[in-house]
């Protein structure tokens, strides 16, 4: 399968060209200097303009898998949400205590930074394209360039209003200081964003022939989420007419989608492991990589193919797949070591010392080498699906993975599974339960694999080695359920969650009645569906009211939300570094977060 090549500083060499030879220092002087690279002269060739947007599709890349491990994107990921937290090994990195977050804090300037990063990569992009030495070779090849850089800029914008509310609104290239910038309102960000996918939705392909690159779809989910969020704004600001028309767009850009012919929900086994009704785990005796004393036996699942390596892509016969960061091996080892999902890493348990007298080791029977730089809260594991709410697809061992056998010879449970009541509360001291309970928790089939790529190269079980998703058909799904609760028709949104109640084999279907005015069905489903999959911020956030201060004060592991969240916003703050650096223009920091 093609991929999108990622190449990592591309652009440097635009302000790296060698010097040409001259007659003489003087004839030097005299002449105007060739090597003087501008917007303007640096780009020569349509390639040129594609490597600009591969420098985008590289930068998001990175920003979702985090190969380096970068604090702010976990919090991007969810850190401090009610589905994630931080265990007791990382305390320290915790995103909940509000008597440390304020707007001098390091990770909303780089959230916010990050994303006027692709602005200006877009930007760019696009003034590179209207040169006049710019040659294509067709219209065709053109719109689907100029496509792609205002989808990357109106994703941006989408993403800042959702988290930030109105900001700047920036669409030249930038070539001298600028201390000046006004922000836009959150309604007239959503709206640029808005009108951004809109010129461009007919220019992009149903589908492609190389994983990862853009599809209409891409835009139409946008355009369905960002009608949302504007609607869910303007019905705040009290303009009711108005939502309901953007509540209308959202529902009709989603339908595009869900009811068209090239998008489908997986309810069938596919891909390169669908012949595996059932895998084993092997159970390693004291965490050594010898011959295995015992395994775990699981039975497979449609919902587990889809994050199984070469299963991710749309062109790999995943029909749920809108849009997928591209992940290759062969480029890892080649060039690119950030080609890869640290996953079983960053977000895997440690229970060699949560539970260290039944489990220990870094290998597949314990889940990986996990460090736990973020961690699911009690409500992500196991309270979305108490009761009633048990019976999912989501929820079977192969999927979210709750048995685990002693590998430690002395344990009681050696070779038996080890019990969550004694992972939870095996110790007489409550400080100790707390704390291990933080490291040892349930491992979802999106970060862990029972066959790790690499390991004969040399590669230990901290990454895995597949695409991942940017977009999936069910998170559109829930998008138009969510709008068309808020237009009033709760029969109609329970419907929407039901298509991926009943394809996940789910025992209790929602009702109209279930569709609280909280929207705690519709958040509940997301985080049984898109769990290590969404960005939790922005649902949050673009919510409205007090959903999100209330469902952290609720949902956080660690006491300190609770006691030190003692304001309201539905918005995070301007970074103070850049209201100060904007100097001749005042910027309003957002309600809440005032000095």
């Amino acid at each position: 399968m093609k991929k999108i090549k990622y190449i990592a500083g591309i652009w440097m060499l635009l302000f790296l060209v060698s010097m040409v030879s001259c007659e003489s220092d003087e004839a030097f002087l005299k002449e105007k200097p060739q090597t003087f690279y501008t917007v303007d002269n640096a780009f020569s060739t349509s390639a040129q303009v594609d490597q600009v947007l591969v420098s985008i599709y590289s930068h998001l890349r990175n920003l979702w898998a985090n190969p380096d491990e970068t604090g702010w994107i976990f919090a991007f990921r969810g850190n401090g949400t009610d589905m994630f937290d931080v265990a007791s090994i990382r305390r320290g990195n915790t995103f909940n205590n509000y008597g440390t977050i304020n707007p001098d804090n390091s990770y909303f300037y780089e959230n916010y930074t990050t994303w006027y990063y692709v602005i200006s990569r877009a930007n760019l992009a696009l003034h590179a394209s209207e040169l006049p030495q710019i040659s294509w070779s067709s219209a065709s090849e053109k719109a689907y360039a100029v496509a792609q850089a205002r989808f990357f800029r109106a994703f941006a914008y989408r993403n800042l209003a959702e988290l930030f509310g109105g900001v700047p609104i920036v669409t030249d290239i930038s070539t001298t200081p600028k201390y000046d910038y006004k922000r836009a309102t959150r309604v007239e960000t959503y709206q640029f964003a808005i009108t951004e996918l809109e010129a461009i939705e007919a220019d992009l392909p149903e589908t492609t022939t190389i994983g990862g690159r853009l599809v209409k779809g891409a835009a139409q989910h946008n355009l369905s989420e960002t009608y949302l969020a504007m609607g869910t704004q303007l019905a705040a600001d009290g303009k009711a007419a108005e939502a309901t028309a953007a509540f209308a767009k959202s529902i009709s850009f989603a339908s595009k989608i869900i009811d068209g012919t090239t998008f489908k929900l997986i309810n069938t086994r596919f891909g390169t492991r669908k012949s595996s009704l059932s895998i084993g785990v092997n159970v390693y005796q004291g965490g050594s990589s010898a011959s295995p004393v015992d395994t775990v036996m699981q039975t497979t699942n449609y919902y587990w193919d889809m994050f199984q390596e070469g299963n991710v892509n749309y062109q790999d016969g995943n029909t749920e797949c809108i849009w997928a960061i591209q992940i290759d091996y062969a480029a890892y080892k080649a060039e690119d070591k950030r080609s890869k999902l640290p996953y079983s890493r960053t977000f895997g348990a440690d229970f060699r010392d949560g539970v260290k007298n039944h489990m220990t080791g870094t290998l597949e029977d314990v889940g990986g080498r996990g460090i736990i730089q973020l961690m699911p809260t009690m409500y992500t594991r196991d309270g979305v699906y108490t009761d009633k709410w048990g019976t999912d697809m989501r929820n079977s061992d192969i999927v979210l993975r709750r048995r685990f056998k002693g590998n430690v010879a002395a344990s009681a449970y050696f070779k038996k599974v080890v019990p969550w009541s004694e992972m939870y509360n095996g110790s007489t001291d409550a400080t100790t339960n707390t704390n291990n309970k933080s490291l040892c928790f349930p491992i979802s089939c999106k970060i862990a694999t029972d066959k790790y790529t690499g390991l004969v190269d040399g590669e230990n079980l901290s990454n895995l080695f597949r695409d991942d998703y940017f977009i999936r058909l069910p998170e559109t799904i829930l998008l138009r359920a969510e709008a068309k609760q808020r237009s009033g028709d709760k029969t109609g949104a329970a419907a929407d969650i039901n298509l991926l109640r009943s394809r996940a084999q789910c025992t209790y279907l929602v009702t109209a009645a279930d569709m609280d005015d909280n929207f705690n069905t519709i958040l509940d489903e997301r985080t049984r569906e898109l769990v290590y999959e969404e960005c939790r911020w922005n649902t949050l956030l673009r919510m409205g009211g007090t959903i999100a201060v209330d469902r952290i004060k609720k949902y956080a592991y660690w006491p300190e939300a609770a006691a030190t969240l003692t304001f309201s916003y539905n918005l995070w703050p301007i970074p103070q570094t850049v209201i100060d650096t904007n100097k001749d223009q005042k910027l309003d920091q957002n309600p809440g977060w005032t000095r």
